[in-house]
């Protein structure tokens, strides 16, 4: 089985650019479904939607709140391997060193982005 790709989504599911558009395109990301395993990938809110369907940059400890989500679901499951996407560091526009410090403590069948590497 290939790695489960790990990539930065929308709380909304709009997977429409970037990461999480290779995910849909790619990986099984499912349309409409913002957070969690869906086919061969996994998704981490980083934008939420307002009422008016616009989205915005969700703040570090909202983001924090789905990265620990994901170690809990990674650490549960151990048949698994992941593969992270620099997750918040593209259309989020978060810094490499504002997120991958959330990865530290990471199980062993999680492969944090090489953009987190330095940090």
């Amino acid at each position: 089985m290939a790695a489960v790709f790990v990539f930065g989504s929308n709380t909304a599911g709009r997977h429409g650019k970037g990461a999480a558009l290779f995910a849909r395109q790619s990986r099984g990301a499912i349309y409409g479904q913002g957070e969690g395993l869906q086919g061969n990938s996994y998704a981490i809110p980083t934008k939420g939607q307002r009422p008016d369907r616009s989205l915005y940059t969700l703040p570090l400890e909202q983001i924090r709140a789905g990265v620990d989500r994901f170690l809990a679901f990674a650490v549960s499951r151990p048949d698994l391997q992941f593969e992270v996407s620099p997750i918040g560091c593209g259309l989020a526009g978060y810094k490499p060193e504002e997120i991958a410090p959330m990865f530290l403590g990471a199980p062993a069948n999680c492969q944090p982005a090489v953009e987190f590497s330095p940090v």
